[in-house]
């Protein structure tokens, strides 16, 4: 007779000792740096639950989910010596390639993400990993949103799709880290609502957000592009030892369209037939459209001591083309004078560079500066240094110092608008910048202080007359004086038993001789919840108040046929409450996300704005889940 006990016994125990450890599921970017999987629910876990997956402190989303953001803290700006594309309004979920991750398994990996969008739709975001063996891991990813919207023409309809390869010998000899991507964002625009007493009136009318009229009801935008990307090294001695020697290459060939369309250009303001962006050259079917491309390598030789740490020397060729269909020449009536708006703009560029880093016992710092060697004047410097007190208190410092190019829609620009059509010769933006911080466990804060010269920003040409007649010309500007903004970030949770006060605190202060850069004095996070463990510790619960405020201010207002934020001083923005209201628990590797958001709409007058013309969200109930498979 068969022992099916025994048979039994064995199977599981030989299950058993092939159970993956956690750490064994490995998250890392270009940069090397390596986070392992997590399945726990924490505060971080909620914030970064949104459209963004990431933690959006100091951003303003607009009404709808997949719109733009405002932003308000001034230090989440990045900044690269390179000209980019532009259209900035347009790339707060555009992944950029130092955004990709890639991965390391020991069995297949996946995740699905779900949250309830606004209206009709579904925010998705899923990936799939696996090692096809030890060296070989292949990664595919795709977040998609649709979200309705409670304002007229405010759809919104995204879609990331990435996929990534990573290889590396068994002697490691070889290594290469390879991504494709194709995003679109597609935004249907509404310009704003024309009349913001009939929102900020008691009317219970106007509570049905269609019933408030917007500049546009048939304009859209559309942003897509798609990306191939390889990064790989290859070490010259045979046998990793104390000396090694690197030869590295990096490849990013990248192309990028913008398209603004707009059926009917007039628009209405109550009984008046308005144009919102000026005269255009037809009085239909607008049609503006920007291409982009660029060619990108980086070839490099690296040395790495045990001892000494790791010297980088790099070349780099940057080869762009901004582009449109046609030359547009202008005459002017009176001198005939003929200004010629042309219809490409190139760039070459050659950098040489060197790289340090040093990582030893308690202290870890990079050193980088490149300088063009062609025509252009472009430099960028870049010190970084970390280092532990003890396991708990750390001390980081970065200085950047970066002479930039600008984007290239500050220098070209055609649209169907005729104000919305130049040809500029911008000088480079000049940036220094001095971050400190202290990391702890009874207090993290980090200071910032940043000096711009020569800031390229966009603002309001229209006159008086114009504006009263609802008419919005924005042209791009550069700032000849000095900016001086300085920053404070405090970030401190308080824990009692099962209650805890999460609190995220920031000081903002600019010193500039006119209003071109535009904060709020301060921004406050503060969260207050609870925790615990129910049913035998089969569901853990977090449950609480979220209090988000900023100071007043004039923020930076909305233009979608540039796909940008101007400079405003007209409406101040701010001092509103929002609260969210949440209920979270996590069952084994699932976490379960509930909340009430800005419940506090229902209480208080409609004074709540993410720009001017563009209200905030209203009283919205979200549900969303993070799952994760481990095969």
């Amino acid at each position: 007779m068969r022992d099916t006990h025994k048979s039994i016994y064995d199977t599981v125990k030989k299950a058993e000792s092939k159970i993956a450890k956690i750490d064994q599921y490995q998250i890392y970017t270009l940069e090397h740096d390596t986070i392992i999987a997590d399945t726990s629910l924490t505060i971080q876990k909620l914030y970064k639950q949104n459209y963004l997956r990431k933690d959006t402190f100091g951003l303003l989303p607009f009404a709808n989910i997949g719109q733009t953001y405002n932003t308000l803290n001034y230090g989440l700006t990045s900044f690269d010596p390179y000209p980019e594309f532009g259209f900035k309004a347009k790339h707060f979920n555009f992944l950029e390639a130092n955004q990709i991750q890639y991965y390391k398994v020991a069995t297949p990996f996946t995740e699905l993400f779900f949250n309830t969008s606004i209206g009709k739709g579904q925010n998705v975001d899923s990936f799939l990993t696996l090692n096809t063996s030890e060296n070989l891991n292949f990664s595919i990813a795709y977040r998609g949103l649709r979200s309705e919207g409670k304002y007229i023409n405010s759809l919104t309809s995204t879609g990331n799709f990435r996929f990534t390869a990573s290889y590396q010998t068994k002697n490691k000899r070889y290594i290469l880290n390879y991504h494709m991507t194709y995003q679109d964002i597609l935004n249907e625009e509404n310009g704003g609502i024309t009349t913001p007493e009939n929102f900020e009136s008691d009317d219970p009318d106007y509570n049905n957000r269609q019933r408030l009229q917007v500049y546009l009801t048939d304009a859209r935008s559309f942003l897509k592009g798609r990306r191939f990307f390889i990064d790989h090294a290859f070490r010259v001695n045979r046998e990793s030892a104390n000396n090694n020697l690197f030869v590295t290459h990096q490849f990013n060939y990248e192309n990028k369209d913008f398209e603004y369309t707009q059926p009917t250009v007039v628009s209405t303001v109550g009984t008046t037939q308005v144009l919102r962006f000026g005269e255009p050259y037809v009085y239909s079917n607008i049609n503006d459209q920007t291409h982009f491309n660029k060619l990108y390598n980086k070839f490099g030789l690296a040395y790495e001591n045990v001892l000494l740490g790791k010297f980088y020397f790099y070349v780099d060729d940057f080869r762009s083309n901004y582009y449109y269909n046609r030359v547009i020449i202008n005459t002017d009536p009176v001198t005939g004078v003929q200004d010629i708006i042309p219809s490409n703009m190139s760039q070459n560029i050659n950098n040489l560079g060197g790289q340090y880093e040093y990582q030893k016992d308690r202290w870890k710092g990079r050193f980088l500066y490149s300088r063009s060697i062609t025509n252009q004047s472009l430099s960028n410097l870049d010190a970084f240094v970390n280092y532990h007190v003890n396991d708990k208190i750390q001390l980081e410092a970065q200085y950047q110092n970066i002479n930039k190019l600008p984007n290239f829609n500050y220098n070209l620009f055609q649209s169907s608008f005729l104000e919305y059509n130049w040809s500029n010769n911008f000088k480079n933006e000049k940036i220094n910048s001095l971050q400190v911080s202290v990391l702890n466990p009874w207090l993290s804060l980090s200071a910032q202080y940043t000096i711009l010269n020569d800031h390229l920003y966009f603002f309001d040409a229209a006159t008086d007359e114009e504006k009263a007649n609802y008419t919005q010309i924005i042209k791009p500007a550069q700032y000849n004086n000095a900016i001086n903004y300085l920053s404070v970030k405090a970030a401190k949770e308080f824990v009692l038993g099962h209650f805890a006060l999460d609190n995220n605190v920031l000081y903002q202060n600019v010193q500039q001789t006119d209003l071109v850069l535009n904060v709020p004095e301060f921004v406050t996070r503060n969260t207050f919840y609870y925790t615990n463990y129910l049913f035998k510790k089969a569901l853990y619960l977090q449950t609480g108040i979220t209090f988000n405020y900023f100071t007043s201010y004039f923020g930076n207002n909305y233009n979608p046929v540039l796909g940008e934020f101007f400079v405003q001083q007209d409406k101040k923005i701010g001092n509103y409450t929002n609260f969210d209201f949440f209920i979270n628990a996590r069952i084994r590797q699932t976490r379960l996300f509930f909340k009430i958001e800005h419940f506090d709409a229902a209480l208080g007058a409609n004074n709540y704005y993410s720009a001017p013309d563009n209200p905030y969200r209203d009283l919205t109930i979200r549900f969303g889940l993070v799952w994760n498979f481990f095969q």
